[in-house]
């Protein structure tokens, strides 16, 4: 597939998706959020693909927000349409996908692109990088996700903080709450979430797959977690990777999962 706005790189079993809007500091636009979506469905499809990275183009931004000019003059109903548009076809999409996505964060991460960042399964974040959700500011509210995944990952009281002032943290404020599993050098970002990637790449993506549907519905209203964990432990045993584990385990070898 061939995109405007995103670079698509494959390497073995690791896919890495580049937002390449340098000159917008990788804001997000209705194409992009398309373009991300199109990307995110065809490598879920691809058996050969276990882990995609996400990361954006140079040494400034992950994605430095949306592009406010796209909005600016939207009326209510509008409004409400980009947000749920833009929920279901990326943000929520990215969050249930059966394929793991890390987000590489290698600079600004502000509003749509911390939404995004935090839609990934976890963030590994460059020491330059400075992360808020400044939508109050504009006289609006984050809109895709996060005033509901930020509290999820650093709490009530530290999300609420940093939605009502609009203000910035940085990189190690952001390991300390939570928000980032790891915080490298910019030099060494990319090869960290390829060697994590690595090890995901030696177990069995059919596992993490239910495994990500278990994680999920313990943060739904109206799901309860510890049942979807029990009927997709149970899905599991009619796996044909819960026979080559069981059986590589007692035959004391790596197991060999297609």
């Amino acid at each position: 597939m061939k995109f405007d706005t995103i670079l698509v790189n494959h390497q073995e079993n690791i896919a890495t998706v580049t937002i390449n809007r340098p000159n917008k500091l990788n804001a997000l636009n209705r194409d992009t959020i398309q373009e991300l979506h199109d990307a995110f469905k065809a490598l879920n499809k691809d058996k050969k693909v276990k882990v995609i990275i996400l990361t954006g183009s140079g040494e400034k931004a992950f994605v430095a927000g949306a592009d406010i000019a796209e909005f600016s003059d939207f009326s209510e109903k509008e409004g409400a349409k980009l947000s749920a548009k833009g929920q279901k076809s990326l943000f929520d999409y990215i969050e249930n996908l059966a394929t793991p996505v890390i987000a590489a964060v290698n600079g600004f991460a502000l509003g749509g692109g911390l939404e995004l960042a935090m839609a990934c399964h976890f963030r590994v974040a460059s020491d330059n990088a400075k992360m808020g959700l400044p939508e109050v500011s504009l006289g609006v509210i984050p809109g895709y996700g996060g005033t509901q995944r930020l509290p999820q990952l650093v709490g009530k009281g530290r999300a609420n903080e940093m939605i009502m002032t609009a203000g910035m943290i940085d990189a190690q404020k952001a390991l300390s709450y939570g928000l980032v599993n790891y915080v490298v050098t910019q030099e060494e970002l990319i090869p960290l979430c390829e060697k994590l990637a690595g090890k995901i790449t030696n177990n069995s993506s059919v596992a993490i797959a239910y495994a990500i549907k278990a994680v999920n519905a313990g943060f739904s209203s109206d799901t309860d977690g510890f049942d979807k964990e029990i009927k997709a432990f149970g899905e599991c045993f009619g796996t044909d990777d819960f026979k080559e584990g069981t059986t590589a385990f007692l035959e004391k070898r790596k197991a060999n999962f297609e």
